[in-house]
């Protein structure tokens, strides 16, 4: 018996937040504890920052209030973040000084596989971007 058994059905955890200046906090805070009370600590710094990310975008280029889930399955998490905009984010390449640009290079960077969804013409024109990271095989011996 682990403490922490990664669930055979997925777990989906979900946060809607407007669009202000606070909410890429409170998304990061809640994504981070999701992976932490998930026994998944060790991803949890990179998971928030990419979170940040995203809701920043969101909270920058795109329109309505941010809709957050996070799924968590035996063997990877994954965290979409939705709004109401039909503009897909484009990485591009920030100057140095640049502080705007970089996020998508950093989720890309930090998650094991991320992409984006644009909704299904019954959904809306929004869309949903996302990241997965993948669970690490349990460290606990399994007694024999």
């Amino acid at each position: 018996m682990g403490a922490h058994a990664h669930p055979e059905h997925p777990h989906r955890y979900t946060l809607s937040a407007p669009a202000l200046p606070t909410s890429p906090r409170l998304c990061r805070d809640f994504v981070r504890g999701i992976f932490a009370a998930s026994g998944l600590s060790q991803l949890a710094d990179a998971a928030a920052i990419c979170t940040s990310e995203l809701v920043t975008n969101v909270h920058r280029h795109g329109k309505g209030d941010v809709r957050m889930a996070a799924t968590v399955q035996h063997d990877r998490v994954r965290v979409t973040v939705h709004d109401d905009s039909p503009e897909l984010p484009s990485p591009r390449r920030a100057a140095n000084d640049e502080t705007n640009g970089r996020g998508l290079f950093l989720v890309t960077a930090l998650s094991d596989v991320c992409g984006m969804t644009p909704d299904e013409p019954t959904e809306g024109t929004g869309k949903a971007v996302w990241f997965e990271f993948n669970v690490p095989p349990t460290q606990t011996k399994s007694p024999a």
